[in-house]
């Protein structure tokens, strides 16, 4: 079960109802509204490989934590490009006594609705951690909470964890067997988002599938993470700090618009 975020789901129904409130360690942003994931165009299409470096299109995380289960804290120099991939990095963080540790996140500054989202990714291999790559969209961006999710558990890399939430709504995770390490090498995991179906796959094979209603349906962020979490020992396992830093990697990222 994906405790990080159910612990906060309540809290994000309730802001779908009333004014926003935010108890996070930074400010939120100007308020949105929630665009539908229907509109999408061609020219939203992009291919960024990272031996070219940061592309314009995407920017690091920097200057706050989100609060538990996340025991990281957003800094820009934990997102770094060498060796033609970028790497997000978990490593000690003295810099500031909120947590104790830092992590890496990227993330597209435009939102994007129905399409085909693909990513070249290596995982952490160490309990405690989770390497990402999701659309997402919430109330501090003011919209509701919509969300599709790969997470790779340090804890176990043989496997990836596929969610969604619709409205703050969570509890699809569905764990599913790689047939490969996913720390050993650079993987392709993409979804297709449609308006009445999810889609799945890893290195171009469909691995799962979910249709119907109450799917996500609001334009969302694409966003890449590596972070350690607390209180969530029986999802992660307990973080073992012994081997920092730790890095995930990516090569490249793509999107493909859909018209529905």
């Amino acid at each position: 079960m994906d405790i990080r975020k159910k612990a906060i789901a309540a809290a994000v129904l309730l802001a779908c109802a009333a004014p926003l409130s935010v108890s996070m360690d930074f400010a939120a942003p100007a308020t949105a509204y929630a665009t539908p994931a229907t509109e999408t165009q061609a020219s939203d299409a992009f291919a960024v490989d990272f031996k070219k470096g940061q592309p314009a299109i995407f920017e690091p995380s920097d200057g706050w934590t989100n609060g538990d289960p996340f025991n990281v804290f957003w800094h820009k120099d934990n997102v770094t490009f060498e060796d033609g991939t970028m790497q997000l990095t978990i490593d000690y963080d003295s810099s500031q006594d909120k947590v104790p540790y830092s992590g890496g996140e990227f993330r597209s500054k435009k939102t994007y609705g129905y399409g085909r989202y693909e990513v070249s990714m290596k995982a952490i291999k160490n309990d405690g951690c989770v390497s990402s790559f999701f659309t997402y969209t919430g109330p501090y961006d003011g919209d509701p909470w919509d969300e599709i999710d790969f997470e790779v558990l340090g804890k176990d890399t043989s496997k990836v964890q596929l969610n969604y939430f619709r409205n703050g709504v969570g509890g699809h995770e569905k764990m599913i067997d790689l047939g490969f390490d996913a720390s050993d090498d650079f993987h392709t995991y993409a979804f297709e988002w449609h308006k009445d179906k999810i889609i799945w796959f890893v290195d171009g094979k469909e691995v799962f599938r979910r249709e119907g209603a109450n799917l996500p349906c609001t334009k969302g962020k694409i966003m890449m993470n590596a972070w350690c979490g607390k209180g969530v020992d029986t999802w992660l396992k307990p973080f073992n700090d012994e081997n920092l830093p730790l890095t995930a990697e990516y090569q490249w990222v793509k999107y493909t618009p859909f018209a529905e």
